[in-house]
């Protein structure tokens, strides 16, 4: 077997592989042999079959499958050995390949294109001057997340007069033209409402300062601006003939419930913290915006990847790619989408060409790799940033191992934490390489970003 490469140009090769009957006979002949004692075919014995018989029904599909595969080792291994920066897959070449003919051919030669990766050096210094934003943890973020602890030991209480964001139970009934309970229309015992959710400022306003036993009449479309689901489920019909009912309804109020916040009390510390870890309000809070501001910075450092991006794009310049094999690669891969999507998108993936093959120069430059714990370590983050979305700040390891584990029995979701782990370590690596221009920002300056 030879296997050669030879440059066309800069970014383009020619790899030549030729296979002799040498080659590959001995591993047709072993799986000829392994066929033939198994073959079952009428008139001879389990094993008995004839050899050229076997060869005849067999033979060319066995030296194309041998073939094959010897090529495809071939080029694996050549490519590998000889550390052929490849992009894509090599393509037969359209000019030079000659049919393959395994009945008569004994001796096989193919020639593939391969588009060579471009040349060029990647790298960062002091002299690279970037954004960092820190986002700025506010009161109001503080608030919510106290709030959101305080709502859970909360508890509902009877009042006699509403007020904004009370809950209203009564006897709902449906009027006729003339303002009176309409004969076999609908009413709803017990029917909840919330009229702080209602969509009609006018409709909202009838419920001021209502008070137990006060009969009010309103018009549910008219509050719900018709909403066919909303006024369903206040109905209890079907939401396709709810949302054609347009007439007022008396609604007799009978009971008034307002949710009270619980207190911030030690065992509300214990929970959210782990038991003696803060407690006073004071450091309640400190310790929450410490949380918060945590978890803000894998956002920062998200932005801050984007911008080094920049960067870097701008210090490489344009590279030279060999477009003709790499639209050929495209299409390949996008036939379905046809010429067309390749000419629309070519630009576009070659931007993020561009990009991963600084990305890949950056990380083998900061030595940067990912053990099995670091993905572990991930996928716990991962878990516990979501259990944080709903204000639990404190899970205990046990949890998040599991939850974690159960994220690494699927390969995307493998894939997916060990780019994110590629990314936490260069971003910590490159932010100690370049100069940082700190900026503190809002929330909403930070979001504003990304629009």
């Amino acid at each position: 077997m030879n296997v050669s490469l030879q440059n066309i140009d800069k970014v383009s090769a020619e790899l030549t592989v030729k296979l002799e009957k040498a080659d590959y006979q001995e591993k047709v002949d072993k799986e000829l042999k392994s066929l033939r004692q198994k073959a079952q075919i009428p008139g001879f014995r389990k094993g008995m079959v004839p050899t050229s018989l076997i060869k005849k029904m067999y033979g060319k599909s066995v030296i194309a499958e041998v073939v094959n595969k010897a090529l495809q080792e071939a080029v694996y291994n050549y490519i590998k050995d000889n550390k052929v920066n490849m992009l894509g897959e090599p393509l037969p070449n359209e000019e030079k390949q000659q049919n393959i003919d395994f009945d008569t051919m004994e001796e096989f030669e193919f020639v593939f294109d391969i588009a060579l990766a471009p040349e060029f050096k990647a790298e960062v210094s002091a002299k690279d001057k970037v954004d960092y934003y820190s986002i700025e943890v506010s009161e109001e973020m503080i608030d919510n997340q106290v709030k959101m602890y305080t709502q859970r030991t909360g508890k509902y209480d009877k009042v006699d007069a509403y007020e904004d964001n009370d809950m209203l139970k009564g006897l709902l009934a449906q009027l006729d033209e003339e303002g009176n309970t309409k004969e076999g229309g609908i009413q709803v015992e017990a029917a909840v409402l919330m009229p702080a959710y209602m969509k009609n400022d006018d409709q909202k306003a009838i419920f001021a300062n209502a008070k137990v036993n006060d009969v009010l009449v309103f018009n549910p479309n008219v509050a719900y601006d018709g909403h066919a689901a909303e006024l369903g489920s206040l109905l209890k019909i079907d939401k396709e003939i709810a949302k054609d009912v347009k007439s007022d309804f008396s609604f007799q109020v009978e009971e008034i419930t307002r949710f009270v916040p619980g207190e911030l009390t030690q065992e509300v510390f214990d929970q959210a913290f782990g038991e003696g870890v803060v407690k006073t309000e004071e450091e309640f809070r400190a310790k929450i915006k410490e949380e918060i501001a945590a978890r803000f910075v894998a956002d920062s450092d998200y932005k801050f990847l984007i911008d080094i991006r920049k960067v870097m794009m701008e210090k490489v310049g344009k590279l030279e790619f060999s477009d003709a094999l790499l639209k050929r690669i495209m299409l390949l891969n996008n036939e379905e989408k046809g010429e067309e999507y390749v000419a629309e998108n070519y630009d576009k993936s070659i931007e993020e060409l561009t990009w991963h093959l600084i990305k890949e120069q950056l990380v083998e430059a900061n030595d940067i790799k990912v053990e099995q714990e670091d993905v572990l370590k991930m996928a716990r983050e991962t878990t516990k940033a979501q259990f944080a979305q709903y204000g639990m700040l404190s899970i205990p390891d046990d949890v998040l191992d599991n939850y974690a584990q159960e994220m690494l029995k699927k390969k995307e979701t493998i894939n997916n934490l060990v780019s994110r782990v590629v990314e936490v370590k260069l971003a910590a690596a490159l932010k100690a390489q370049v100069t940082l221009e700190n900026k503190n920002v809002s929330i909403e300056e930070f979001n504003k970003m990304f629009e």
